[in-house]
C-alpha cells in the first residue's frame, strides 16, 4: 500500500490490494486463469495515459501504440437480472454509437451454467476420492489399534485388576488414537501446504490455500481418529480382567 509500481514507462501508486482469487467470468467466457496478477486502474487515468484508440503510428522508424477500451465486464447480484442488465447496456451503447454498431453484448448464462455443472462434477469426483481415502485411513487406524489391544491384553488385565475402570481404558485408547490421527493430520497439512508452495517456486504458478480448509482438514482427521478408535477402545474395556491376565 502506498508504494509505486512501474508499468512500462508509467508509474502508478498502489491504493488497494484485492483478496486472492482463482477465477472469474471475463468477456462472455469462463476464465480459470490466475487473477491475482491483474492490475486495475481508473478508466479516466487509462484514457489520459494510454489514449482511447488502438492505432499504430510509425514515426522515424518507431511504432507507437495507443490502446482502446476493448471490453467491459458487468456483474449483477441476482441471476434473474442478467437479461435485463444486458438489454440496458445494449441500449446505452446504441445511444453512444448511433451511426455504427461496433460493439457486442455477450450474456454468458449458458457458459456459467456449463461451468457450474463441470464444477459440481469435479467436486463430486474429488469428494468421492477424499471420502474413500478417509475411509481407508480410518480402517487402517482401527486395525492398528486392534492389534495394539491384542498385544497389550495383559497390560489391560493388570490395570483392571488394580482398579482401573472401563471408562479409564476407553479414554486411554481413544487418546492414543487421537495422537495417531493428529500426527497424520499434521503431516497432511505440511504436504497440502508445501506442495502448492513448491509448485509456485518451481513453475511460477500462483497458488492459494485458504486457512479454513487447513482447519477443516485437521478437524476431520482428528474426528476420523475418534470415530474409528471407539470400537478398539470398547473392545479393550470389555475384556475380563481374569481372562486378560491369563493371556500369553
Amino acid at each position: 500500500m502506498g508504494q509505486s509500481v512501474l508499468l512500462g514507462s508509467n508509474a502508478f501508486r498502489v491504493v488497494g490490494v484485492l483478496r486472492p482469487r482463482l477465477g472469474a467470468v471475463v468477456a462472455g467466457g469462463v476464465d480459470n486463469a490466475d487473477l491475482d496478477q491483474d492490475i486495475y486502474i481508473p478508466l479516466t487515468t487509462a484514457r489520459q495515459r494510454f489514449g482511447e484508440l488502438q492505432v499504430i503510428v510509425r514515426t522515424g522508424g518507431v511504432d507507437f501504440e495507443r490502446v482502446e477500451l476493448s471490453e467491459i465486464t458487468l456483474a449483477v447480484q441476482d441471476e434473474r437480472l442478467v437479461s435485463q442488465t444486458a438489454e440496458m447496456a445494449r441500449s446505452l451503447l446504441k445511444r453512444h454509437h448511433p451511426h455504427t454498431v461496433d460493439f457486442e453484448v455477450q450474456v454468458p448464462l449458458e457458459l456459467l451454467r456449463q461451468a457450474e455443472q463441470e464444477k459440481r462434477v469435479w467436486n463430486l469426483v474429488l469428494g468421492s476420492i477424499a471420502g474413500i481415502s478417509l475411509l481407508v485411513g480410518g480402517i487402517g487406524i482401527m486395525n492398528i489399534m486392534l492389534a495394539t489391544v491384542t498385544e497389550r491384553t495383559r497390560e489391560i488385565g493388570i490395570r483392571r485388576a488394580l482398579g482401573a475402570r472401563r471408562r479409564d481404558i476407553i479414554v486411554q485408547f481413544l487418546l492414543e488414537t487421537m495422537v495417531l490421527s493428529t500426527i497424520g493430520g499434521m503431516i497432511g497439512i505440511v504436504v497440502g501446504v508445501g506442495l502448492p508452495w513448491l509448485v509456485t517456486a518451481l513453475f511460477g504458478i500462483e497458488t492459494y490455500v485458504a486457512w479454513w480448509t487447513v482447519v477443516l482438514a485437521f478437524a476431520i482427521s482428528c474426528g476420523t481418529g475418534i470415530v474409528f478408535g471407539v470400537y478398539p477402545a470398547q473392545r479393550a474395556a470389555a475384556m475380563s480382567p481374569i481372562e486378560a491376565l491369563r493371556h500369553q
